[in-house]
């Protein structure tokens, strides 16, 4: 796996650097990250080319993509809120355009200095500008509202679970963050500000479209959302794989630590490890995770609930299971 090009190794090291790796891992890690990640996508891509061709077309949406992860109900609400916001940055570029062309033709300007129709400076024209550039919300097409015609009207201070439970998540991961930032030095909060923009997709889009493999395992052409999406869903599953394979070497490095203070294998007598004090220099460096962190991290995420193997006990059936998306 490591003898293989590697494409995107300086992206997953910024990637799990921002998830919580200081340290720099080695080629063979980033190397099985960068192959499970691919498998995951062509996997996603699969599997929506078998959806697509079942509505009889041959070009993939980006329900086919968000129907992949429906059971994660808060990366789907993390998801819509990036679509959503896509699509307000997209209309106020347009506005702001089309407010440029009206402005270079001299329309609506007006002697009295009055309130230009269409939108202008006085607060109709904010009001309405405010309107198109509303968040609007990513309907899917399996959700029970979108089963009926008329819409109920939605009110801007509700929030119904999927938000809530997607908002706990962030605060989760912005408490992190914070915490971890709390004490770094100048230089290194540019670096790890600069790091969080790492993307597989962002300018990178024909190293993309070669490396996930459309044209092969798909017909058809990407679009921008579609390839927005993927590096939306691709940065999730390296934090994923990298927050899993820390918490794993974590545990791994409690157990040798409580080894090492519990004696040797002669039966000596144990010795007590002195507490650090504020000015000491730190004992040992801590080492990044390994191949073998990133490969039972993969292990734990691919395991199958209880529910769904007990309904195989006692019976013949073999458990052939496919991949599972992370």
């Amino acid at each position: 796996m490591a003898d293989k090009q590697q494409k995107y190794r300086q992206e997953i090291q910024q990637m799990m650097y921002v998830s919580g790796e200081p340290g720099e891992c080695s080629t063979e890690t980033t190397a099985m990250i960068e192959e499970i990640v691919r498998q995951q996508v062509i996997e996603m891509l699969r599997n929506c080319t078998e959806h697509a061709a079942r509505r009889g077309v041959r070009t993939i949406t980006i329900n086919d993509l968000i129907f992949q992860i429906r059971d994660d109900a808060p990366k789907v609400s993390r998801l819509r809120t990036f679509l959503s916001w896509k699509d307000v940055r997209k209309s106020a570029k347009d506005t702001d355009g089309d407010k440029g062309a009206e402005g270079d033709l001299g329309v609506g300007d007006e002697a009295g200095g009055g309130v230009m129709q269409g939108g202008g400076p006085g607060p109709a024209g904010v009001e309405e500008a405010a309107k198109k550039n509303k968040k609007a919300k990513v309907k899917l097409p399996w959700e029970p509202s979108s089963y009926y015609s008329q819409e109920v009207p939605e009110c801007e201070d509700d929030e119904d679970e999927e938000e809530e439970e997607m908002n706990s998540i962030t605060l989760a991961r912005l408490q992190k963050a914070d915490d971890r930032t709390r004490v770094m030095t100048r230089e290194e909060y540019v670096t790890w500000s600069e790091y969080r923009q790492a993307s597989f997709t962002y300018r990178k889009g024909k190293r993309f479209r070669e490396w996930a493999g459309f044209g092969i395992v798909t017909d058809s052409k990407p679009s921008d959302d579609i390839v927005d999406i993927l590096g939306f869903l691709t940065f999730e599953m390296v934090q994923t794989l990298t927050e899993e394979a820390i918490k794993i070497k974590e545990h791994e490095d409690l157990w040798k630590e409580r080894g090492a203070a519990g004696g040797g294998e002669n039966g000596g007598p144990k010795k007590r490890k002195r507490a650090q004090g504020l000015f000491d220099p730190p004992s040992e460096g801590k080492t990044p995770v390994e191949t073998r962190h990133i490969q039972e991290a993969f292990r734990r995420l691919q395991s199958r609930p209880k529910k769904s193997r007990a309904m195989l006990n006692g019976t013949r059936l073999s458990q052939h299971t496919g991949l599972k998306l992370i």
